[in-house]
């Protein structure tokens, strides 16, 4: 392949890149809102006999599936409360899955929002304290107040995300 050619792959490749982040809007951080995005109170800590049912429900799942996950619940104080590694779940996961339940309970908000922005260039994330750009954690939420979270790690995003759902909707 010529040099021309790698230089017109290179080229396509950044105007392909540079249109996507261009299409996603950026955020002003000069402007005001009215309300607090993600405004969700605090409640009383998940019990840990649901916090078990939460965590069995997403294992269950994930061994249905064939998926090796680690999975871990996090109470309203963003404190362990529940973890199980699946046999064969890779060892990275462990620590992951924990992360993203305790970003999904301290930010009050689904850790998929942080990849989102990462993809959107937003990069203002990265400076976030305990943030972590990775789906998969998912709040608790039980008469609108936050109670804890899940979060689950092993497979891709998008399977993390399915099995921390499963487990999240015991929670109502």
């Amino acid at each position: 392949m010529s040099f021309k050619s790698v230089m017109s792959i290179a080229l396509l490749g950044a105007m392909v890149a540079t249109g996507a982040q261009a299409q996603a809007p950026k955020p002003n951080f000069d402007e005001v809102a009215d309300k607090m995005p993600f405004d969700i109170p605090y409640g009383a800590p998940i019990s840990l006999e649901r916090a078990q049912a939460v965590l069995n429900a997403a294992v269950g799942d994930s061994k249905q599936k064939g998926w090796k996950m680690n999975c871990a619940v996090y109470d309203s104080g963003a404190n362990l409360v529940t973890f199980q590694r699946m046999d064969g779940a890779q060892l990275a996961s462990i620590d992951i899955s924990m992360h993203k339940a305790r970003a999904a309970v301290k930010f009050r908000r689904e850790s998929k929002l942080f990849e989102n922005a990462l993809h959107a260039g937003i990069n203002y994330v990265m400076t976030l304290d305990d943030m972590i750009g990775s789906r998969g954690g998912i709040p608790l939420v039980e008469g609108g107040k936050m109670i804890g979270s899940i979060g689950c790690s092993g497979g891709t995003g998008a399977q993390d995300e399915v099995v921390a759902k499963v487990g999240a909707a015991l929670v109502k």
